[in-house]
């Protein structure tokens, strides 16, 4: 088992990955660091799906990290995270456990797999209003026209993008300030789900979600005097809820707008994870259709056979 320094459970929303890994984490008694660049705010409970029922298992709660950790207004980036990720890490190991990586951001995956050397960009005033106006589709234009890595799955707001160009904007012009962090061996787990399933299981989400009071849920962080374009920067349930209560879109608008968006997330997610099988790492994957305990099982016989 220790051929492994981590776990690693990834898979596009909807797909179940949290399910899975906080079984698999009661299994192994050990801890799970989430790896998602929005359930790091705290009050942003449904809209990020954090599902936190799923971290008490038998009544037993399995101990988490990187969830809560901001609140709503700040704009956390994967610099950050990847620092946040190895306090947790190494305390979890130094407890003599097996960490669990769980989540479906891309980025942050890979940045902390394969130890990318990531820069604390500060805000570029100037860039920044060089960009103002341009919509969504020229700023992923520009944005595709960078070498370095970049977090496209998330990039769904003209703010985003406009800091996805910022941060490489950076990076081509400097050659220090870099965090500097070993790759990590680790057992990537994917949950493939079916693609139909997954618009099927992304759909009813998404209405249970609102019936069980998501745009409440955004409406108290606006009465909290975070301003609406922070809101819209953290994208999907969060933009589309404060288009529609800001009036500038209907209901049926925003609930149709939105399924759309959590549909092409979901799509954007596959592909990236697609494409860090390219850029080497192995994602051994299990159908996402199957047993929890027979995921759990094939998980063990992989576990303790790192060279298969």
């Amino acid at each position: 088992m220790e051929a492994y320094q981590l776990i690693t459970v990834l898979g596009p929303t909807a797909s179940g990955k949290t399910t899975f890994a906080t079984a698999l984490s009661a299994r192994l008694n050990t801890e799970i660091i989430s790896a998602d660049s929005r359930q790091v705010y705290r009050t942003m409970d449904l809209g990020t799906g954090k599902d936190l029922a799923d971290y008490v298992i038998d009544g037993r709660q399995i101990p988490f990290h990187l969830i809560d950790i901001h609140d709503p207004g700040y704009k956390y980036n994967v610099y950050e995270y990847q620092h946040d990720f190895f306090l947790a890490y190494e305390k979890i190991r130094e407890g003599g456990k097996l960490p669990v990586l769980c989540g479906g951001t891309g980025m942050y995956i890979e940045a902390v797999l394969k130890g990318y050397r990531l820069p604390d960009v500060p805000p570029n005033p100037a860039l920044r209003d060089s960009l103002k106006g341009k919509t969504l589709p020229e700023l992923e234009k520009i944005l595709s026209s960078y070498k370095m890595l970049h977090n496209k799955t998330d990039v769904d707001s003209a703010q985003r993008a406009i800091r996805a160009i910022e941060i490489e904007e950076y990076c081509k012009n400097q050659s220090s300030g870099f965090a500097e962090y070993a790759p990590l061996n680790s057992l990537i787990i994917g949950i493939d789900i079916d693609r139909e399933l997954r618009r099927k299981r992304i759909s009813e989400r998404l209405r249970v979600r609102l019936e069980e009071g998501m745009a409440d849920e955004v409406r108290n962080i606006l009465a909290t005097g975070v301003s609406p374009d922070d809101l819209i920067y953290y994208g999907l349930e969060y933009k589309y809820l404060t288009l529609y209560l800001t009036g500038q879109l209907t209901r049926e608008a925003m609930v149709g707008q939105l399924e759309i968006a959590i549909h092409q997330f979901a799509k954007r997610q596959m592909t990236w994870f697609r494409g860090m099988e390219r850029r080497g790492l192995k994602i051994h994957w299990l159908d996402a259709a199957l047993p929890t305990e027979e995921k759990i099982e094939k998980t063990l016989s992989l576990l303790n056979s790192p060279f298969k």
